[in-house]
């Protein structure tokens, strides 16, 4: 794993985990005009060591069982696609703090980074759609995001 140089011309984004896997496991639909993006250099996906570890955890639920995923493949994609930033520092008061611990990486990094959208399906994160917008990042579902 390296830590990638962030590139200031080309806007970024954070996956939480579950776009992550709507991507690499679930094949969603949603994801086809992001995913695009990504490839084609056109967006930044960026990340942190933490999400990468969260994904692996993840992968090793029983529920995912079903589909099969290919962690090794799954990693090995996550590796290519995810320009890796380092960790950011938690916040832990204000008006941008989640109220699931576990998804605050997600709003840290993306304010830290000054990523343009965070994708999620996270209600917790979706609650703080307005105020993250006020800062300059649109909170959106996979399904729901379009260049601007």
């Amino acid at each position: 794993m390296n830590i990638k140089q962030s590139s200031g011309s080309v806007p970024s984004v954070v996956l939480d985990t579950n776009a992550s896997l709507d991507w690499f496991v679930f094949g969603d639909p949603g994801m086809t005009g992001l995913v695009a993006a990504i490839e084609t250099g056109a967006v930044r996906w960026i990340a942190s060591p933490r999400m990468r570890e969260e994904l692996l955890h993840t992968l090793s639920y029983p529920a995912l069982g079903r589909w099969n995923p290919d962690c090794e493949h799954t990693l090995s994609c996550f590796d290519h696609w995810a320009a890796l930033q380092p960790e950011p520092t938690p916040s832990t008061s204000g008006p941008l703090v989640c109220a699931d611990p576990d998804d605050q990486v997600f709003m840290d990094l993306a304010l830290t980074q000054a990523a343009r959208w965070l994708v999620t399906h996270d209600r917790a994160l979706h609650k703080l759609a307005r105020q993250a917008r006020r800062a300059g990042v649109s909170i959106v579902r996979p399904g729901d995001w379009r260049p601007e």
